[in-house]
């Protein structure tokens, strides 16, 4: 019974996708923006959960995915998909060379020096009027001719079940092995013959793809690009998804995306409120739950299809041995 949770997973996805025409546009529209988040949750827990390097650049990289396809489809008339993937190698190649000068980096100083990078990032695009539209924002051209948001829930769908088959498979692979051992003790690791600086350059390189990934599709599906993308601001809210989701594990940290998304709209009405309290809630997981809030309800569902084994019983008696034997 191994299969169980994968089968109810995939039942509950279907059912999902089968009803999601019963949605009105407001919400379908959330749960799109859901999944763009989800696809960054899932890639920054891989580098910051997985690897344990804190990095602060994450929605800057989703912001060259974006402006990377935007700017060569208005360039050289790239079929969109194209143009995504284009963004995805860039950001691939760019998050491998941040990989490489950081080297000797890790805890506060890797994540200032990431802040660094964002910040050159958001202000060079807000300033380059003449290539990105600077602050009035650079219009993009829609990844589907549809008049409704159902086709993109779909692939947005898509997208995200990829991204986690792509790193689920990565994280069980040696790598994963790897990834781990970094993280728990990175002079331990490369004592034992692990790869230590080829791992980072890897893990940066394959965390900053998917960004890009999850930047292209949001550039494609919302119609315009800005730099607020990749702000500080954005940065934060995808850190308060992760770590209340629980970053030590793919999953739970698209289950955060998902919990803090829904939640910013329904406690919309308290305007800016709702912020302060999720700054609450974000103490409180650090304080009393660690490893996140749908952590423990991820491991309670995956118990589901653990095999119960009773346990060995003694023999009631143990037959004498005969004489002359």
């Amino acid at each position: 019974m191994r299969g169980l949770p994968i089968a109810i997973v995939l039942a509950a996805a279907a059912l999902a996708l089968a009803n999601a025409g019963r949605l009105n546009p407001y919400w379908t529209h959330v749960a799109i923006i859901a999944m763009y988040y989800g696809i960054l949750a899932a890639s920054w827990s891989l580098l910051a959960g997985y690897v344990g390097l804190f990095s602060l650049s994450h929605m800057a990289f989703a912001s060259i995915g974006g402006y990377t396809s935007a700017l060569l489809i208005q360039w050289f008339r790239l079929p969109i998909p194209l143009g995504i993937v284009a963004g995805v190698v860039m950001c691939c190649a760019l998050g491998g060379a941040i990989g490489w000068v950081c080297l000797r980096m890790s805890g506060p100083y890797l994540a200032i020096f990431t802040l660094g990078f964002s910040e050159i990032v958001r202000i060079t695009i807000s300033t380059e009027d003449e290539v990105t539209a600077g602050m009035a924002g650079l219009h993009t051209h829609s990844l589907l001719a549809s008049a409704t948001r159902l086709p993109y829930l779909y692939v947005a769908f898509a997208l995200l079940a990829l991204s986690l088959l792509l790193m689920g498979l990565l994280v069980r692979s040696r790598w994963g092995l790897f990834f781990r051992a970094i993280r728990e003790d990175e002079q331990a690791a490369a004592a034992s013959g692990v790869a230590v600086a080829r791992c980072r350059i890897v893990a940066f390189a394959v965390a900053s793809g998917f960004a890009g990934l999850a930047g292209g599709f949001y550039a494609h599906y919302i119609g315009i690009m800005t730099p607020s993308v990749g702000d500080l601001d954005e940065m934060a809210k995808l850190l308060v998804m992760t770590v209340i989701g629980g970053m030590e594990r793919l999953p739970t940290a698209v289950g955060g995306a998902f919990v803090v998304e829904f939640l910013l709209e329904w406690l919309r009405e308290y305007g800016q409120w709702r912020l302060p309290v999720f700054g609450i809630v974000l103490l409180l997981t650090m304080r009393f739950a660690r490893n996140g809030l749908v952590t423990p309800f991820w491991l309670q569902f995956l118990r589901l299809g653990e095999a119960r084994v009773s346990p060995l019983s003694a023999a009631p008696t143990v037959p004498d041995k005969e004489s002359g034997t």
